[in-house]
């Protein structure tokens, strides 16, 4: 799928499109493909990209990036590709790599959610802002793009295939999403925004979400909470699993014995946070404090907690992440850990853009430090 015209964001040129099908995707023969030549009438078909793949034993990304020239391929497989090529009497498309080689000056921001989420959370939107004026100062284009079903993946890999973009930028990752690797299989630079697990093999920029989960957790201790609550992300989520980790040891570090009745799970929406609170005052009507993984979740247990009159932070003390707008307007203000999220967007596009130092041979990572910012709901 192709981007719609380019919408004007401040200084930054930037398209917003959906991965739907269609208008501009380019079909067919790519940079690197073998072609059909015709000769006296006749068609004579010249091995294809595919086939070279196969006789290699290796990814049709993989057989791009060798005839490319990517760095990123070990030469024992570079060895596999040459003899394929050779054995099969494989002809790069020339016209077809010359013109796909030219750069697009173009930058894909890449966000899997629909687009209710995406303008309503604080957080895409100052991610965007920092993405976006970085790329401005390097005169790149931004693409934003939602991907949001398998079909929908499908197509922007076709788009990718395509040579329309120089990179991809990644953000809300979950798990078992298997974009990241795919574009690296394309030969295409990728930077993510958190990553999906410990080990994560992409090159990312995340923020101390375990740090923001102890920072949490001492604050709550410090002002004499002794039944500490917590609504979590989506546990596919590594950004969630590593808030719930500083959460739990945040517990241990004050000598509180973990309880599993006072973890609930929520969806980083105000609703998801409403009704994981709800859940909590179910199991653990005595608790007296509750660290929310966003703002927004904060916003929605804020909301329960009314609904059950109880007082903030009277009875029940609560604090967020982000520091987000949402943060500063609740009634009382919410403490909130904030996380430097601008920042993080323009770290992840120069490392994309190649300003962080390093090599390709590298998986390069940031992790940004976080801070806790006091105001009246504890």
């Amino acid at each position: 799928m192709a981007p719609r015209g380019p919408l004007s964001t401040g200084t930054a040129r930037t398209a917003c499109r959906r991965a739907r099908p269609t208008e501009a995707l380019v079909s067919g023969t790519r940079s690197d493909e073998g072609s059909t030549a015709t000769v006296n009438g006749r068609q004579n078909s010249r091995p294809t990209l595919e086939q070279v793949a196969a006789r290699a034993g290796v990814g049709r990304g993989t057989v791009s990036r060798v005839i490319n020239g990517s760095p990123r391929v070990s030469e024992q497989t570079r060895a596999a590709v040459a003899r394929a090529v050779a054995e099969l009497g494989y002809v790069p498309n020339q016209a077809a790599r010359a013109l796909a080689g030219s750069r697009t000056d173009a930058v894909a921001l890449v966000i899997p959610e629909a687009e209710a989420r995406l303008f309503a959370e604080p957080y895409f939107l100052d991610l965007i802002r920092g993405v976006s004026a970085e790329l401005a100062e390097a005169d790149k284009q931004l693409l934003l793009t939602l991907v949001r079903s398998e079909q929908e993946r499908q197509r922007f890999e076709q788009y990718l295939a395509a040579q329309r973009v120089d990179g991809v930028l990644l953000a809300s990752v979950h798990g078992d999403d298997p974009l990241p690797d795919r574009i690296r299989e394309l030969g295409i630079p990728v930077v993510m925004n958190g990553r999906r697990s410990e080990a994560e093999p992409v090159p990312y920029v995340d923020s101390d979400n375990i740090g923001a989960g102890r920072a949490a957790v001492a604050h709550l201790v410090g002002r004499g909470r002794q039944r500490i609550a917590t609504v979590t992300g989506p546990l596919d989520m590594y950004v969630a699993r590593a808030r719930l980790g500083g959460y739990r040891a945040g517990l241990a570090e004050a000598g509180h014995a973990p309880d599993e009745g006072l973890v609930a799970a929520g969806d980083f929406t105000e609703d998801g946070g409403r009704a994981a609170m709800r859940s909590l005052l179910e199991r653990r009507p005595g608790l007296d404090a509750v660290f929310a993984a966003s703002d927004v979740m904060a916003a929605g247990a804020r909301a329960a907690l009314r609904e059950a009159g109880r007082r903030v932070p009277e009875d029940v003390a609560l604090v967020g992440v982000d520091d987000s707008p949402v943060a500063r307007l609740m009634d009382p203000p919410l403490t909130s850990v904030r996380q430097p999220i601008e920042e993080m967007g323009r770290t992840m596009a120069r490392m994309l853009l190649g300003d962080a130092g390093v090599t390709p041979e590298d998986t390069p990572k940031r992790v940004l430090p976080t801070e806790l910012v006091v105001r009246g709901s504890c």
